[in-house]
């Protein structure tokens, strides 16, 4: 099993609260995406196609939570 990325909070909160000059409320209510797009990030995730669903679901399988 894979860890999942690391984010580097400080540095997300400088560049968010300091060079964007958001207020913390903004901040924390923009997704990792529109911070992206927000620095001129434009990498944008891929399409969510049935191939990389597929790998996620292999990569984070459900897991159950008692019986039903």
């Amino acid at each position: 099993m894979t860890t999942p990325p690391h984010f580097d909070w400080p540095a997300l909160m400088r560049l968010g609260l300091h060079r964007l000059r958001l207020h913390p409320r903004d901040f924390w209510a923009l997704t990792p995406v529109e911070l992206m797009i927000m620095l001129g990030l434009d990498s944008a995730p891929a399409p969510l196609t049935r191939a990389r669903l597929e790998d996620l679901a292999a990569r984070y399988p459900d897991q159950a939570k008692g019986p039903e």
